[in-house]
């Protein structure tokens, strides 16, 4: 039994090392393909970028809102040239690595203090704290629901007075239910993409929910501290299902625009953490205390950010969201279309 036993774990330690080795080509592979086929794109992929969501796309609209969902402190942005901006990590945040991609010359800022004419090359309306639901979050203090982003985006587009016909042409991210569950309850949105198309918008991606109950805060609160909590994940799992067949229903009755889901979920399984790179997926990097989500202002941080899947209880490393934004890109997590091909459709 003492030999059998050896050879058995041996050979799942086998197993596991070429099935990491087979993942990690795989995903590379379609990459490597993906960005061959937008290599041809020389210059901005598309004429503008507007952004939607709560913390996880959020870049600083939430600084001069009278919330507790603000991050405009240290040791939040100091790995981004910029320092703390209000983005929820140690450095970008995943439409930053998605403007890159896309060959802006800049990031696209925050639609606070934002002039009307920057609507013509792409603003953030993301809010930390943001959700489908307008009382979502309301124990947080201010912060910008779903519905108000789409009525700040028309008053900014009709002020800049951008053509229909460019805003055909731009890419649309969108990133929002996770604080539906997180500071509320769980619930379905109402086809809340139609507005955005009556306004223009014809090339949207919409980034399906996490895995919450992976997160630091669901382990410690839902999972007894030691696992992610399997309840969390069947609630979001039944989130993205619905959007997944929102997005098809709206890919066939909506002929003229592309929609795209983005699937964050799936892919956050022991395995593809192991091929990224990545040692430690259930604690976060900053000093968080107890009770909190967030960084505690000024405190120690993991050495390794690199090979930290979690920046505080809740949002992502800056290294975690690069590999997110260019499998989106790819399209290895991103279907029908992934980025690079829906810019160009």
């Amino acid at each position: 039994m003492i030999y059998f036993s050896l050879f058995f774990h041996v050979a799942i330690f086998k197993f596991l090392n070429m099935a990491e080795g087979m993942f990690k080509a795989l995903l590379w592979g379609f990459a490597a393909m993906a960005f061959a086929m937008a290599s041809g794109a020389r210059g901005q992929r598309v004429p503008c970028y507007f952004v939607f969501g709560d913390s996880v796309f959020d870049n600083g609209n939430n600084n001069a809102l009278n919330t507790s969902a603000k991050v405009n402190y240290s040791p939040y942005g100091m790995d981004f040239a910029r320092g703390p901006t209000g983005r929820f990590s140690n450095g970008r945040n995943i439409p930053d690595f998605i403007a890159e991609l896309m060959k802006f010359d800049d990031y696209i800022p925050p639609f606070t203090g934002a002039s009307p004419e920057q609507a013509h090359i792409g603003i953030n309306y993301a809010s930390g704290g943001g959700g489908i639901l307008e009382e979502t979050s309301y124990h947080l203090g201010g912060r910008i629901s779903f519905k108000k982003q789409i009525k700040n985006h028309r008053e900014m587009i009709m002020a800049a007075k951008v053509p229909q016909e460019k805003l055909n042409k731009c890419l649309y991210t969108i990133n929002i239910g996770s604080n539906d569950y997180l500071n509320n309850y769980f619930m379905q949105g109402d086809h809340y993409n139609t507005s955005l198309y009556v306004l223009g918008a014809r090339k949207v991606a919409v980034f399906g929910v996490s895995k919450l109950g992976c997160t630091p805060r669901m382990i410690a609160s839902h999972g007894g501290g030691t696992g992610c909590a399997a309840d969390v994940n069947s609630a979001v799992e039944i989130f993205n299902w619905k959007l997944k067949a929102l997005v098809r229903e709206f890919n066939t009755n909506l002929a003229d625009a592309k929609f795209t889901y983005v699937d964050l979920f799936t892919g956050q399984t022991t395995l593809a953490y192991a091929a990224l790179g990545f040692a430690v997926t259930q604690k976060s990097c900053c000093t968080v205390e107890s009770g909190e989500e967030l960084c505690a202002a000024n405190k120690p941080v993991c050495a390794f950010r690199r090979r930290y899947v979690y920046w505080d209880n809740v949002h992502s490393t800056e290294i975690a969201n690069m590999f997110a934004a260019k499998a989106a890109f790819a399209g290895v997590i991103a279907f029908p279309y992934g980025l690079a091909l829906l810019g160009k459709l």
